[in-house]
């Protein structure tokens, strides 16, 4: 499979997980006070309200075309207003949670996708869409398990942040500054793929028995 070809696969399935990830903390931070992402026109499916042009275009697009074997991103994060919600703590925490939440979600359409191809009787329509469901199964568990580590700002610092008591939550708070260059860090060394290798396998193997695609 040439590069085009790779790219074409991906895609979509990239596309998606990143902007449901989003969407997904929007509609949960709605349903429990806060109407911030709504008002801003980010509750919609639409990618371009999304679209942050290096984590959603770029970022992926260079490690799908390098065939790095890891492949991950970021749509433009969607605005929450902490005050608004009722009971702001325990609340973000749901918030957070909503979108590794939505990913694992996908993941388990993309695999009832691929149980549907293997039964359409044109090759040529059925085997792009089973390489795009082993595609949206895979970006999905690796955006899910990426953004349940408690590094800030990723959704698991969120979730741990609201478990501990106020002045440890403002200390821990307080590395969110450096989160992206510790993760970026993590990335060019090799030890990312190493924390997530593990959970990733065996979450995608679980999916692909479920779905029987394996």
């Amino acid at each position: 499979m040439n590069a085009l070809q790779t790219f074409s696969i991906w895609a979509l399935p990239v596309l998606f997980a990143i902007t449901l990830h989003e969407v997904a903390h929007g509609w949960v931070a709605k349903r429990l006070g806060d109407p911030t992402a709504e008002r801003l026109g980010r509750l919609t499916l639409n990618p371009v309200k999304h679209i942050d042009p290096i984590g959603t275009v770029l970022i992926p697009g260079l490690l799908i075309l390098m065939g790095t074997g890891f492949i991950f991103g970021w749509a433009k994060p969607v605005p929450i207003t902490w005050s608004n919600l009722r009971r702001p703590r325990r609340d973000m925490a749901l918030v957070a949670l909503a979108g590794p939440g939505a990913n694992l979600l996908m993941a388990i359409v993309w695999a009832a996708i691929g149980r549907i191809a293997l039964y359409v009787p044109s090759m040529w329509a059925a085997r792009p869409l089973f390489y795009m469901s082993i595609a949206g199964i895979t970006i999905n568990i690796v955006l899910m398990v990426l953004n349940l580590l408690p590094l800030p700002p990723l959704d698991g610092s969120r979730v741990l942040s609201g478990l501990l008591p106020g002045p440890l939550a403002w200390r821990y708070s307080r590395i969110e500054p450096y989160g992206l260059w510790i993760l970026l860090l993590l990335v060019g060394t090799g030890v990312l793929g190493w924390i997530l290798g593990p959970p990733v396998t065996l979450l995608r193997n679980l999916v692909f028995s479920f779905s029987r695609m394996g």
